[in-house]
């Protein structure tokens, strides 16, 4: 690995981190409940059988009401690796684009397994909050 490429990966990881202890804080989300990040995920970009990048997510899941974060915040591993499995199944890719991933396929996808992973109701959306592809420059399909 390059060294930029160790420098952007870990201030992915310190901003993944800092994401994480600012969902810590119990503070309500935007739309007037609770929410946990799963910061720093690596998503595959497969096209034509290859791995063509990788695209870093974090996804904002939004709480039901009277569901403890702490509780849920012990999923988080769990919400990880069906995240990644999922996405060396069937990759996330947008037509055209190697530097983003399908943010609504990856929220649905998070909304299936959330009531087998945390139980049925406790997660009511989920929100694709960023985006940061391993590589920018050359990663337009033709």
């Amino acid at each position: 690995m390059r060294r930029r490429d160790l420098i952007a990966v870990g201030t992915l990881a310190l901003a993944g981190s800092a994401a994480t202890a600012a969902a810590a804080s119990d503070a309500p989300a935007a739309a007037g409940g609770l929410s946990i990040n799963i910061a720093g995920v690596g998503l595959p970009i497969i096209s034509d059988g290859r791995i063509r990048n990788y695209v870093f997510v974090t996804v904002s899941l939004s709480l039901a009401p009277g569901q403890a974060p702490d509780q849920l915040r012990a999923k988080e591993p769990y919400f990880r690796d069906a995240l990644v499995r999922a996405a060396h199944r069937t990759p996330f890719v947008l037509a055209g684009d190697w530097t983003q991933v399908d943010a609504p396929a990856v929220c649905a996808m998070l909304m299936r397994v959330a009531p087998s992973i945390s139980g049925a109701g406790s997660i009511v959306g989920a929100q694709v909050a960023l985006q940061a592809p391993r590589r920018r420059t050359g990663m337009r399909q033709s």
